[in-house]
């Protein structure tokens, strides 16, 4: 009997598991398939924490609806706990205050020539530069070149400064010249190349990014936990084993050896490494290999949530949130009012903000070595200074993931690549798998799993 084992239970390592069970069913197949997780519970950055009526997600907090196509969510029977995102327009904090981001633009990109003309974020002269788009054609960009390059040679270095840079480099957790447009936005070259335009592209392909209406995002009524659940109630032919934290891969005639913390070791034939680089790393003894895995780059993040004994209604009546634009006068590099963007929150209607604090923030070290009481002020100052909330809260949560978020730079293809390479030579039936290597978002993780489970299973066949 052969044996896979999957280390690693993030959404990733859960969805990878969930397809080799079910091909195992499907099969019949004389297979033993184990889940080891380093924690006490399964999710990875994926978790979900109740407390005095709020719902927050110390981790990621929903989905991209159009890419959530990907999930099980009927064979998991979950398609009734499904809930969207309320509707509502984003501000840039720059100023001292708050301005709208234009509702049609794209991750800060206008749509429109009335998008364009309209953003109160961008000065005439910025407008003006901007228009160079429509006729300056494409000479010279690939898609391995740097997203941010290739905005500011059309749309101009105010535009993407001011309105684009603060969204996008939110979104992809990096400065956008270190951010290639293979890793972001692909699409984004078509456009200009079929169009001969990017805010042409965009408008012409508007649907893509509005389809479900407001429905952009998605969740679940109970927070995301509700799909790990889900996959661990489905694991009936898995053996599960939570606080087992892998320390060593060791190479043997006819598989792998891998000793946990506690000394038991597993016999396996096939590995999933679907945990992050810098823990993947740890467990091999060959410094060729560690070079390699060295190429990937990794960030840091502190969130904060704060509830509010107050209804949220005090918010203005459009907004979902803001990011901080380029000011001194607060340190947090966005804010979601996470109680009126997703109303299974807060079951009272009460406030509740989540403010995000980067390492890409010039002090972000000494923020770290900050206590949670200290880290707790910090968050309330913010909310004081941009939105004039001055009331104690009654409810908070603290993360922090130093060191856990990838950051795609632009060789990250060509070290994805270089580790696949490697590992195929030298420990054939080790995989890498997860947002380290393929994609940050849930979506993009439940894919790659799908993906990581098909590659082990040619090999079963």
């Amino acid at each position: 009997m052969q044996t896979v084992l999957v280390i690693g239970g993030g959404i990733t390592g859960l969805t990878a598991m969930y397809e080799l069970q079910k091909w195992k069913k499907q099969q019949q197949a004389d297979v033993r398939l184990v889940l080891a997780e380093a924690n006490d519970t399964l999710g990875g950055k994926i978790k979900t924490v109740e407390d005095a009526g709020f719902v927050m997600e110390a981790g990621a907090d929903s989905m991209v609806t159009r890419k959530a196509t990907v999930l099980p969510i009927d064979e998991l029977g979950l398609e009734d706990q499904v809930v969207y995102n309320a509707s509502g327009t984003s501000f840039l904090y720059t100023d001292g205050g708050l301005k709208q981001i234009p509702a049609d633009a794209v991750f800060g990109i206008p749509t429109s020539i009335e998008s364009l003309a309209k953003t109160p974020l961008v000065s005439a002269e910025g407008k003006v530069e901007a228009l160079k788009d429509f006729y300056t054609p494409n000479e010279s960009f690939t898609k391995k070149d740097s997203i941010g390059a290739f905005l500011e040679h059309f749309l101009g270095k105010e535009f993407v400064k001011k309105q684009i840079a603060p969204v996008l480099s939110g979104v992809y957790s990096g400065k956008l010249s270190d951010l290639t447009i293979a890793t972001t936005l692909p699409y984004i070259l078509d456009y200009k190349e079929k169009y001969g335009s990017i805010i042409k592209g965009f408008e012409a392909n508007k649907e893509k990014f509005q389809s479900g209406g407001d429905k952009k995002f998605m969740s679940f009524h109970g927070g995301l936990k509700t799909l790990i659940d889900a996959y661990e109630s489905a694991f009936d032919q898995v053996e599960i084993r939570k606080g087992y934290e892998a320390n060593k891969i060791a190479k043997v005639e006819n598989g792998y050896h891998v000793t946990f913390s506690n000394g038991e070791v597993v016999e396996t034939d096939q590995v999933i490494l679907s945990i992050p680089d810098a823990a993947a790393i740890k467990l091999f003894e060959d410094p060729d290999l560690a070079e390699t895995f060295g190429l990937f780059k990794s960030s840091s993040l502190i969130s904060v949530y704060l509830g509010f004994d107050v209804p949220d209604k005090i918010l203005p009546g459009e907004g979902t949130g803001f990011i901080t634009a380029d000011s001194d006068d607060i340190v947090c590099n966005a804010c979601t009012w996470t109680s009126k963007k997703w109303t299974h929150t807060s079951i009272k209607g009460n406030l509740l903000v989540r403010l995000f604090y980067k390492s890409s923030l010039a002090n972000f070290h000494d923020i770290t070595q900050m206590s949670e009481e200290q880290l707790l002020q910090m968050a309330r100052d913010d909310i004081n200074k941009a939105m004039g909330i001055t009331v104690e809260p009654t409810s908070s949560e603290v993360t922090s993931w130093i060191n856990n978020m990838p950051r795609y730079q632009m060789t990250h293809p060509q070290a994805v690549e270089s580790l696949e390479n490697a590992l195929e030579r030298r420990y054939p039936g080790v995989w890498v798998s997860g947002s380290s290597y393929y994609g940050v978002g849930i979506p993009d993780c439940v894919e790659n799993g799908k993906q990581t489970a098909a590659k082990v299973i040619g090999k079963l066949v």
